[in-house]
């Protein structure tokens, strides 16, 4: 069975759809469009402020620099090698002034190049990966903020922890040399109801409170909600949105 961040879907743009064989490849896209975009998600999600991040994966350098032009700062990739080509090939102004974000499923082997070009890994989804993350971090010499993803919806085809396995290995977690917790990440199912979708991103909101509380720690984000069910989302807590379609088509 086919998992979240192996890829298999498509993406439409005017052209047709781009195979996930050519994700990154350089469409297009007027600044002007992407300008309007965003003003009508900001519109949409008043009076909440959650962090818009720009997921980028499809796209290649054109996008991410268009996109900034645009008032876009936070970008959100999810293969490693090729989101690290890109990001070298970025302008010094771009490169400075936005944070990257790893939001797709990381292999173990793959941590230290995405320690060392993310800010922040949205999708830790096990005490080993979070291990590696921190082992390279210190081999780096520097700290990242990484988000625990929680599958509660039970979907076999995602990547995520469970809530009881997370709880259980949370506090050798926050033992981690080189790594700030920040928050949890979640996916919902594409095909959830409106309800379900309230449900969800709630249970994700009360969890991490119940997580702040019995480990006596702040965690101020949450990484929930796409194109399809972000409004869902702010409304139940998201501190981060991770858009692609939205802004860019």
């Amino acid at each position: 069975m086919s998992q979240t961040g192996e890829h298999t879907d498509n993406h439409k743009t005017a052209e047709g759809l781009i195979p996930s064989s050519r994700w990154g490849e350089d469409v297009l896209i007027d600044e002007k469009l992407i300008r309007d975009n965003l003003l009508d998600v900001r519109q949409s999600i008043a009076p909440y402020k959650p962090r818009i991040i720009a997921v980028t994966k499809y796209y290649g350098l054109h996008a991410i620099v268009t996109g900034y032009k645009a008032g876009l700062r936070d970008f959100g990739e999810s293969r490693v090698l090729e989101a690290v080509q890109k990001i070298q090939e970025l302008p010094e102004e771009v490169k400075r002034n936005s944070t990257f974000h790893f939001i797709g499923h990381l292999q173990t082997n793959k941590a230290e190049k995405a320690v060392e070009y993310f800010e922040y890994i949205h999708s830790v989804d096990s005490l080993k990966l979070a291990r590696e993350i921190s082992k390279s971090a210190c081999r780096l010499n520097k700290r990242v903020k990484i988000l625990l993803q929680v599958n509660n919806s039970g979907e076999e085809q995602k990547f995520g922890y469970s809530k009881q396995q997370l709880k259980e290995d949370f506090s050798e977690i926050l033992k981690l040399d080189a790594v700030n917790v920040c928050g949890l990440m979640n996916m919902a199912p594409i095909d959830a109801s409106e309800n379900e979708l309230e449900m969800l991103f709630a249970d994700v909101r009360e969890f991490r409170d119940e997580l702040e509380k019995e480990f006596n720690i702040l965690l101020p984000e949450l990484s929930m909600g796409m194109t399809n069910d972000y409004l869902f989302a702010v409304h139940q807590g998201a501190t981060m949105i991770r858009l692609g379609r939205k802004l860019f088509t």
